[in-house]
């Protein structure tokens, strides 16, 4: 009996050996973040240096980004514009994005900017912002000194009459300085996008895709490789206007996967135009938006990879915004490829530098619109 009890105890001790590592394991995932609009910490954002990861289990909730460029932001406060909420509390502009349902910035890169908005000192003050108040963090370089967009792609004045080669190693050190910066202050960087709307390619004329898709792809991996060597596991966007027209997203990526182009995430613009009268109140947004939806479906399964919108948009006063950006939240969330929505520069007053397609009022006060993001 006493030998038999021996035993019996050997056996326990090393069944409990043998299970507590697996234990262990099986449990190490519960401390991913499932809550799709839960947000990083500070110290987490430090610690991590590459954001969240997205694989937080087979019962995870899914990460949604709903997210605002606010580029703009320093400018405005420059020029003394302050924002509210709908009692007309002062707050500041990214705290009161985040409190009406935000989790995400954006922020736009310029290489030599004339006025210095944009550049990466600006940039960092910006983002230092973003992850105090725990809110994921994209960057859109534009390798250009100002706009970078389907109708111009200028080259940075320092770069011109650069060749290929030399223009690779400007595009990567270009977006290595920028995102290192980021890093050795503790910042994580989530996506990248490497240009912007570059519906006809960057950097025209050498990478323009109708030109040479070859340069286009070259220039882009340059982008691609840069990240990934200051931020791992942060996710590379090729970014491409007017999500609800399919052709030239094929066109784009069929090049780039032809001459060997890296990306991670397709990604799109959304707004909400004038009808054929030129009436700015949008008449169409839900074919726009089931189209939209339909692409991002089509894409994903085409290239295996995820979809982004990166901008969206829709004019402050137009009746049919907030059922615009709801319709679009609501169907794009419920697709697994489609990792978000990025509403552009929605702190916008009316007509600030003649945009119009923000979501505050005159007063400095939210629009109906951003009640979207708070659903």
């Amino acid at each position: 009996m006493k030998l038999l009890n021996k035993m019996t105890k050997k056996m326990l001790l090393v069944g409990m050996v043998l299970c507590f590592p697996l234990c262990m394991f099986s449990c190490g995932g519960g401390d991913g973040d499932s809550d799709g609009d839960s947000q990083m910490t500070g110290n987490e954002n430090v610690d991590n240096g590459q954001g969240k990861p997205d694989d937080t289990g087979g019962n995870a909730v899914k990460a949604f980004a709903k997210g605002a460029d606010v580029s703009w932001l320093t400018e405005m406060e420059k020029a003394d514009k302050k924002f509210y909420d709908a009692a007309g509390n002062e707050w500041e502009c990214m705290a009161l994005l985040k409190n009406v349902g935000f989790n995400a910035i954006r922020l736009r890169v310029w290489v030599n900017p004339a006025d210095g908005w944009c550049d990466k000192s600006d940039v960092l003050v910006k983002a230092r912002r973003a992850a105090k108040l725990g809110l994921d963090l994209m960057i859109d370089f534009h390798y250009a000194d100002s706009w970078a967009d389907p109708g111009k792609q200028p080259v940075p004045a320092a770069w011109q009459n650069y060749s290929l080669s030399e223009m690779k190693t400007a595009v990567a050190g270009h977006t290595t300085d920028v995102l290192q910066a980021l890093k050795d202050e503790g910042i994580a960087v989530k996506w990248v996008q490497v240009g912007n709307e570059t519906n006809n390619g960057m950097l025209w004329p050498m990478g323009q895709a109708d030109k040479s898709m070859s340069n286009y792809a070259a220039l882009t991996t340059a982008g691609y490789d840069a990240v990934k060597t200051v931020y791992p596991d942060a996710k590379v966007i090729v970014h491409l206007a007017n999500g609800h027209e399919i052709d030239n997203y094929t066109w784009i990526f069929n090049g780039l996967k032809q001459y060997g182009g890296k990306w991670d995430v397709i990604g799109m613009s959304l707004y909400a135009d004038e009808d054929a009268n030129n009436n700015w109140f949008s008449t169409k947004w839900q074919s726009m938006v089931n189209r939209c939806a339909a692409n991002i479906r089509s894409l994903a399964n085409t290239y295996q990879c995820e979809v982004m919108v990166c901008e969206v948009g829709a004019r402050w006063d137009d009746p049919n915004a907030k059922k615009f950006v709801s319709a679009l939240l609501t169907t794009v969330k419920d697709i697994d490829a489609c990792l978000g929505v990025f509403y552009w520069e929605p702190q916008c007053l009316p007509d600030w530098k003649g945009y119009n397609k923000g979501a505050f009022d005159k007063s400095g006060r939210p629009t109906s619109t951003l009640d979207a993001f708070m659903d």
